[in-house]
């Protein structure tokens, strides 16, 4: 048993799954052991093997640069920053941007000692600097308490590079994760931009 207590409890480490949910799921792998198990153990073990983190914007993907970065029809001039890669996909769902992202991989918080030295802020500035063809940096935080105070950092930091930066429209829940909205309410969200700061 020690081998499917193993297995509860690495479920149970997932978001969404307590210790009784977990359990359920591990039970239901091991009667399709041959079906769901050992297919799913093959494309964990091959995603661990293969899946790397883009350097230069933080995306997931094969390759150490990921495909939206590579291409070449993506509008290098926009840059959309959020939160998490999930947040990414969200944005990429609607079909509506073609510019590049930017993801930090989290939020400043005080309270969890979260600081700009723990987030993808230094990268971010180095990708907007002077010399960069970077025009405008899309904020596309999460309009929680942290998520705002991180925008807020950001657009101080980017104040001097001459750069637009620009929020998300609202339309956004007060508190909501961009990773749970519907397709429509990011595209319009998108499309209503709004400038931040007097640039």
């Amino acid at each position: 048993m020690q081998e499917i207590e193993r297995v509860i409890q690495l479920l149970s480490r997932l978001p969404g799954l307590g210790p009784r949910s977990a359990r359920r799921a591990a039970l239901l792998l091991i009667r399709r052991k041959e079906s769901l198990m050992q297919p799913l153990a093959m494309a964990l073990a091959e995603a661990a093997e293969k899946i790397r983190t883009c350097t230069t914007c933080g995306n997931l993907d094969t390759a150490d640069t990921c495909s939206i970065c590579r291409d070449p029809a993506r509008d290098a001039a926009t840059l959309c920053v959020v939160e998490q890669v999930a947040d990414l996909w969200a944005l990429e769902r609607t079909g509506i941007f073609r510019g590049r992202y930017h993801v930090l991989g989290g939020v400043l918080s005080a309270i969890d000692g979260v600081g700009p030295e723990d987030l993808n802020i230094a990268t971010l500035l180095d990708r907007v600097g002077p010399e960069k063809s970077v025009s405008e940096v899309i904020l596309a935080m999460n309009l929680t308490v942290d998520g705002q105070t991180t925008a807020h950092y950001i657009t101080e930091r980017l104040e001097r590079s001459g750069v637009k930066v620009s929020r998300l429209a609202h339309g956004v829940p007060v508190g909501g994760e961009l990773d749970y909205l519907d397709d429509g309410t990011l595209a319009t969200a998108l499309k209503a931009r709004q400038s931040v700061g007097q640039h």
